[in-house]
């Protein structure tokens, strides 16, 4: 007896596990209501953050007239990769309080870093999600061009 639910329970996981190489959290994906995410990720790179760091800069280009000043406002993420194959050590979250349009997400094979484009508004959102939870950094990129990058937590249960 104890034989058979033996069996049965290795069945009933094998035939449980996905049969494709969805995303490894792509239950926190939207609905793809425009089928931009039609087939599998050509590239996948998940990482659960162990670490930040805030970075507040400012810049002065002294060769330029009038001398322009510049200021910027970044997170740095380090953490462990969590889906096989991938190679992601860092990701670099900068705040845009200016632009009308962001840039697109960037992944850097050579240096293994993922950057990522947030309005300033998002700043005390992002904040408060490293502080209070477990936060995983989500990079997909298709072969139709689409990029899908996210911040998340896991499930949190309701207080």
């Amino acid at each position: 007896m104890r034989l058979l639910t033996r069996s049965l329970a290795a069945l009933f996981l094998v035939f449980s596990l996905p049969l494709s190489a969805a995303p490894m959290h792509s239950q926190f994906l939207p609905p793809d209501d425009l089928t931009v995410r039609d087939a599998e990720p050509e590239q996948q790179q998940l990482m659960q953050v162990s670490e930040y760091s805030v970075v507040v800069s400012a810049q002065r280009q002294s060769n330029q007239q009038p001398i322009p000043v510049t200021s910027s406002l970044m997170i740095r993420l380090k953490g462990k990769s969590l889906n096989k194959g991938a190679t992601i050590n860092q990701v670099l979250v900068s705040f845009d309080g200016e632009s009308k349009s962001l840039k697109k997400p960037v992944y850097d094979d050579k240096s293994k870093i993922l950057t990522l484009f947030y309005p300033l508004a998002q700043y005390r959102t992002v904040i408060d999600l490293l502080r209070n939870e477990t936060v995983y950094v989500q990079f997909l990129g298709y072969a139709n061009g689409h990029i899908w990058a996210d911040l998340h937590t896991g499930t949190v249960r309701a207080r």
